[in-house]
């Protein structure tokens, strides 16, 4: 197994297609199949199935290209620092629910660490998508938050991982509203006071369920859903259809952050925001760094 065989197949899992991947390579198709068989051969396992309509990544080939990431980076910082002579490469990554302050914790982190030269990588995404991209060491660690009506489910699923969850802070939920909304003069606001307005979920793909969704209280049925993937969209939702959304309150600087505003939820819940790490994985100097800039945004009173 080679360094370049390795490049090869992380070259066709971004592309999503071997033929593609071989004209973005320069070689021939044959040879970029026949160099992937190799590889599965000796690895002993499956990374790709293919099929007429494409390629599809396997469980065991997610877990195998997160450590063939691994191998890149160290091969890459080893040719920086004694084949080219350039400065060395920061690297760091981070995979996390739709939150605005861990998007702003980031910026501080580049703006603080980002040198002459780095590869910093940050994925908002959903609950799941974050405990593969940990568990096969896409990133350094994952955003997201346990609570009373996910915690056992969630808990469970994160030590099948074998990953280990750590809480940050803990915070009361809110309403995020656009501050014309009909609520919005409200010092609290009920499930049942929300009920005729359009409730916004983010997308959560095949694992839509109650335990991976990002909002609380998703439980709860209601006439009017809208799920979406981007928190751009939550926000035009917001200001052009009344509709809301339910979070953590913790509101730095979002997107129209003049337009929209935070109400405290009357209902009895918190949200324990924290991180995943895998088993026996140890803080970088840059994940430390990180998790203090989020420590910034605690509520004073949860």
């Amino acid at each position: 197994m080679t360094v370049q065989q390795l490049k090869y197949i992380l070259k066709v899992a971004e592309v999503g297609s071997i033929t593609e991947a071989a004209k973005l390579l320069f070689i021939s198709q044959p040879s970029l199949s026949n160099s992937i068989k190799e590889t599965e051969k000796e690895a002993g396992i499956t990374i790709f199935l293919r099929s007429r309509t494409g390629i599809t990544l396997t469980k065991d080939g997610a877990e195998f290209l997160g450590y063939a990431r691994q191998v890149i980076q160290q091969m890459e910082l080893l040719e920086d620092r004694y084949v080219t002579n350039l400065p060395g490469k920061v690297t760091f990554g981070v995979s996390s629910q739709h939150y605005t302050f861990t998007e702003n914790a980031f910026v501080e982190l580049v703006k603080r660490f980002g040198q002459e030269r780095y590869a910093f990588y940050y994925n908002e995404t959903g609950t799941h998508q974050i405990l593969d991209d940990v568990k096969n060491r896409v990133c350094d660690l994952g955003i997201l938050y346990l609570s009373h009506e996910n915690e056992v489910v969630m808990r469970k699923v994160i030590e099948g991982n074998h990953l280990v969850f750590t809480e940050l802070f803990s915070a009361k939920p809110h309403v995020f509203l656009q501050k014309d909304h009909p609520l919005a003069s409200k010092k609290v606001v009920s499930v049942n006071d929300l009920a005729p307005y359009p409730r916004l979920n983010f997308v959560q793909g095949e694992y839509e369920s109650v335990y991976f969704s990002e909002e609380l209280f998703s439980f709860i049925p209601v006439d009017k859903e809208i799920r979406v993937n981007d928190r751009g969209a939550i926000v035009n939702f917001m200001l052009g259809l009344n509709a809301y959304t339910i979070s953590s309150g913790i509101f730095p600087k979002y997107l129209n952050g003049e337009n929209i505003i935070s109400v405290p939820l009357a209902e009895n819940e918190t949200m324990h925001i924290g991180y995943v790490l895998n088993e026996n994985q140890e803080l970088s100097e840059l994940g430390k760094s990180y998790l203090e800039e989020l420590r910034k945004y605690a509520p004073a009173n949860p």
